[in-house]
């Protein structure tokens, strides 16, 4: 098989998981519309169901290989090797404020986050796949601050995995409460209040 073949049903999956992500992004697993999600894709129904077994198998993937890839790039990886995981989250945060306040996404709230509260009570396998994420988010920032402790940047008293419970808890939390309020001012109130928390913890 030449590799343009190959690679032909690897892109039209691909074109199918984005285009079902900002579906469910948008209305919701429940709400979002298969049809809806091959039109966008530029595919058929045939050719999804030739990737995906259903609905559900493909709101599977698109939490492990969208939104968990997303959570990484966004929260994760800026912190993976930081020393100073105060500083560095803080900048990480103030970008990502700015940039959801001038972009007009407060509406749409955070994928993961949105996913967890309306499917992990009706679907064990989505809520198995999302506390993936959410373990993998908490560990990093537990290892990021463990890291602070030892370069003398956080405080010995910390408990590295407490903040990081606390801290992924209040992040989602702020934009959960914003995609309500529709408010960048109340996310930048809310954004403060971490900020001092945060800076409580140095050393």
């Amino acid at each position: 098989m030449n590799e343009s073949a190959t690679k032909a049903p690897r892109a039209t999956r691909r074109k199918i998981l984005h285009a079902a992500f900002e579906e469910f992004y948008k209305n919701g697993f429940q709400g979002g519309s298969l049809n809806h999600i091959v039109d966008v894709a530029g595919t058929t129904k045939g050719a999804l169901f030739h990737h995906f077994e259903g609905k559900n198998d493909l709101g599977y993937a698109v939490v492990e290989e969208v939104i968990q890839p997303h959570i990484k790039a966004l929260w994760c990886d800026p912190l993976a090797d930081s020393i100073d995981p105060i500083a560095d989250l803080k900048r990480v945060l103030r970008r990502f404020m700015k940039e959801e306040i001038e972009s007009g996404r407060l509406v749409q709230g955070c994928p993961l986050n949105n996913l967890a509260q309306e499917m992990s009570p009706l679907d064990e396998r989505f809520r198995q796949l999302i506390e993936k994420v959410y373990v993998a988010w908490r560990e990093g920032l537990e290892a990021a601050f463990a890291r602070g402790i030892k370069a003398g940047k956080v405080s010995k008293d910390v408990s590295p995995r407490n903040v990081a419970a606390f801290v992924v808890a209040a992040q989602t939390g702020i934009i959960g409460t914003v995609k309500n309020s529709q408010s960048g001012e109340l996310m930048k109130q809310a954004g403060e209040a971490l900020f001092g928390y945060l800076d409580s913890l140095k050393a």
